[in-house]
């Protein structure tokens, strides 16, 4: 990966970086931020987007070939959602997972109006051909789906499988209602126990049985602890404030999701999801007979990606497209 000089916009991540405890300054040399990132291992890199900033993303490396995954995470989340299954396929494929601009270790983008998936599927493109990637199968949850859905209408033939996590080219309003009046907006809390108690006050019927171990470690991929060890969202806030304002700049969704008419694809639908209806589910089978609807229960909005169901069905499409 290109080494660039960072320093032009020192200041800005500075002020951002300063709230995180162990964060790593953005004047800091490419590789010693990479070997600094302690929580992340040998995998951990950055990348620079067209417009100067610095993005974070995860390299699981296989010496067994075939086409990578990318995983790509959801409006407010980061590739800390895809550790588990990272790990899982990493032993038989390249697993890519990237933070978006604005998540987790990447840049905060001074202009949230940049804060669309017009921008994340630039950035995208940017990652894979920095790492130059021509092809790859894309895991999306939600907002993730949505710039998977994206990519294939731009690039077709560098999209050779798809695998929606409870999304699709239409969303019920009162979900996406629900989402945009919470994203970004946690209400302040002491430590990790409040942190993950609120989280499963607001979203425990989307989970029913999640035991506590899977409740801690889903806040603990979402959080991440300030300056005075409080855990804190770990996205700019500017992201929800740009899903309340914006008008998502993607063109026609059911048109994007036409382009997948020769894709290998999968949805992966959450049977308590309040994004994803029957009624939009079926819709997509009937513009795609072949879509590979698989039905996962005791989830909403989002399957967790370590459900039987959905592993079985993310082999079975890795395994089909070589």
């Amino acid at each position: 990966m290109a080494q660039t000089d960072v320093r032009q916009d020192a200041a800005h991540y500075n002020r951002v970086a300063a709230n995180w405890k162990g964060a790593v300054r953005y004047d800091t040399p490419l590789e010693e931020r990479s070997a600094g990132d302690m929580a992340n291992g040998d995998n951990a890199h950055y990348f620079q987007s067209s417009d100067g900033l610095q993005l974070y993303y995860r390299d699981y490396s296989s010496d067994k070939g075939g086409t990578p995954v990318l995983c790509l995470p959801g409006l407010t989340r980061n590739s800390r959602d895809f550790e588990d299954l990272a790990n899982y396929l990493s032993d038989r494929r390249r697993v890519i997972t990237p933070d978006l601009r604005g998540r987790g270790l990447s840049d905060y983008d001074p202009e949230w109006r940049n804060y669309n998936p017009s921008t994340y599927v630039q950035d995208t493109w940017a990652l894979l051909d920095t790492l130059a990637i021509d092809k790859v199968i894309v895991v999306g949850t939600s907002l993730g789906g949505i710039c998977a859905m994206a990519m294939s209408a731009q690039q077709k033939e560098r999209v050779t499988g798809v695998i929606l996590n409870d999304i699709g080219p239409e969303v019920n309003p009162a979900g996406a209602k629900r989402v945009r009046e919470h994203a970004g907006r946690a209400k302040p809390v002491r430590n990790w126990d409040e942190a993950i108690a609120q989280f499963r006050s607001n979203y425990a019927h989307f989970f029913p049985g999640l035991s506590a171990a899977d409740w801690r470690k889903l806040v603990q991929r979402g959080y991440r602890e300030n300056g005075q060890g409080i855990p804190e969202l770990d996205v700019d806030l500017n992201v929800g404030e740009a899903a309340r304002k914006l008008k998502p700049k993607t063109g026609d969704l059911w048109q994007m999701f036409d382009t997948l008419s020769n894709t290998p694809a999968v949805l992966l639908w959450g049977v308590l999801s309040d994004l994803l209806t029957e009624d939009i589910v079926r819709k997509m089978q009937a513009r795609k007979p072949d879509l590979e609807v698989v039905p996962i229960s005791n989830r909403g909005h989002v399957p967790l990606l370590n459900e039987p169901e959905c592993r079985a069905a993310i082999d079975g499409l890795v395994d089909r497209v070589r």
